[in-house]
């Protein structure tokens, strides 16, 4: 295939050795979008040569996490296509062929029972769409020594099947991880010895920690597929890593995957490392939440709550409505909704002690229960708890902080209003009535 082609073919080619980590997936990510934007393929390859390290569970959770995180591939091991097989274990017999080329070419020479490639020695130059013009200095072999390309036992080593895959693949564009920068003028050697175009290379920033230190597999947040059981939505994790390293025009943060299509650019990736903040991460999640419809935000909370054992019958789209604006995180949802449906809901302690300082709670949690009882118009309810506490002598915050304990237990949480409506007249009586006998 040649790359004059006008079709963009980008591609990202995890080792199955280890679940998906945020670096890969923000690779994947930015190729995945530099492909859709401008109506091209993105392609995925396995490169599963390491038989000691690759397991079947890293590789499900690769192509896993790429699912969840709304990636369609165009083209790979379960998709197939014109340019495969998309499994490197699968290639061995097309690497010999691009072997014998460098063999004819009388650029390889045996060393040992293995295969050295020979490098020109002159400097080479690359242009990085991300990190502009670098050159390497190949003159002194004493630096730079004759890579080896097969090794004895017959096997290719990652930099002549990398080069290879990408020509029969017909890659346009490769964008990869800065760490990868220096095997490039190398790659560039061999697709000049096999007489071919290379792609055009865009290297984006590591990813570091808050300190400093590069992220390594082991650190909090590195793992993909342990974003969703925290409730996290994945167009909120596209999101956050896509600003790991590429900076948009103007203030906007906040994007949907099909804006981030259309606003990705490699002009704007910046060469500095980026620094991953899990509480960024949480920020941007929220505001994914917060632009939820009310009904969808409650179908999306609901196998959490399902799971903590919370109902999701009832009023449960109400419930989880309620609480939409209070929380970062969809795991958070059951914690903060439960006292809804649970008729002994505990008391939080500092609650309990912040309502007991205050001497007057209970007797006006008393007259409150009262009030309530008498009420022929429930919509009346939350104005009601200010009222009572103007008839004997309070302010209304005296009354309102004691009601919200009495009725969910909790010092914080959904609008008073909201859960006296969800309540109902008769639990709430009930729910007053009960927290003035535990906190006599």
């Amino acid at each position: 295939m040649s790359h004059t082609e006008s079709t963009v073919r980008t591609r990202f080619a995890p080792s199955p050795t280890g679940y998906l980590h945020i670096g890969g997936a923000r690779t994947a990510l930015f190729n995945w979008l530099f492909a859709r934007k401008h109506g091209g393929k993105f392609i995925l390859r396995v490169e599963d040569t390491d038989k000691e390290r690759n397991t079947d569970e890293a590789r499900a959770a690769i192509f896993e996490g790429m699912e969840w995180l709304g990636m369609d591939i165009d083209e790979g091991p379960e998709q197939g296509g014109e340019y495969g097989p998309y499994n490197q274990s699968e290639r061995h017999d097309i690497y010999a062929k691009w072997f014998e080329k460098l063999v004819a070419a009388d650029r390889v020479y045996e060393d040992d029972g293995a295969w050295r490639f020979k490098f020109e020695r002159k400097p080479i130059t690359m242009h990085d769409m991300v990190c502009g013009e670098v050159t390497i200095d190949y003159t002194d072999e004493s630096i730079n020594p004759d890579m080896v390309v097969k090794r004895s036992d017959g096997t290719f080593v990652f930099h002549f099947v990398n080069v290879v895959d990408d020509i029969e693949m017909g890659m346009t564009h490769v964008i990869r991880g800065e760490d990868h920068l220096m095997n490039t003028p190398k790659h560039l050697q061999l697709f000049a010895a096999l007489g071919e175009e290379p792609p055009k290379y865009a290297h984006i920033p590591l990813i570091l920690n808050q300190d400093g230190s590069k992220m390594s597999k082991r650190d909090d947040g590195a793992a993909v597929g342990e974003y969703s059981g925290l409730g996290y939505l994945s167009e909120a994790v596209d999101n956050f890593i896509a600003l790991l390293g590429w900076s948009p025009k103007g203030e906007q943060e906040i994007f949907s995957l099909a804006e981030l299509v259309e606003k990705f650019d490699l002009d704007a990736v910046n060469r500095a490392p980026a620094k991953f903040d899990v509480e960024k991460c949480s920020w941007v999640n929220q505001q994914h939440l917060l632009a939820m419809e009310p009904a969808v935000f409650a179908e999306a909370a609901k196998p959490y709550v399902a799971a903590a054992g919370v109902s999701v019958e009832g009023d449960y789209v109400k419930m989880a409505a309620s609480v939409q604006e209070k929380v970062k995180l969809l795991n958070e949802v059951p914690a903060v909704i439960s006292f809804f449906t649970d008729a002994d809901y505990p008391f939080d302690a500092d609650g309990v002690e912040k309502v007991k300082k205050n001497e007057q709670a209970v007797v006006l949690l008393e007259k409150l229960a009262e009030a309530f009882s008498g009420l022929s118009d429930w919509s009346e309810a939350k104005a009601t708890i200010g009222a009572t506490a103007k008839e004997n002598g309070a302010k209304p915050g005296q009354l309102m902080f004691p009601t919200r304990v009495a009725l969910s237990g909790m010092t914080g949480g959904p609008d008073l209003g909201e859960i006296l409506d969800l309540l109902g007249q008769a639990e709430s009586v009930r729910r007053v009535q009960r927290a003035v006998t535990e906190l006599a």
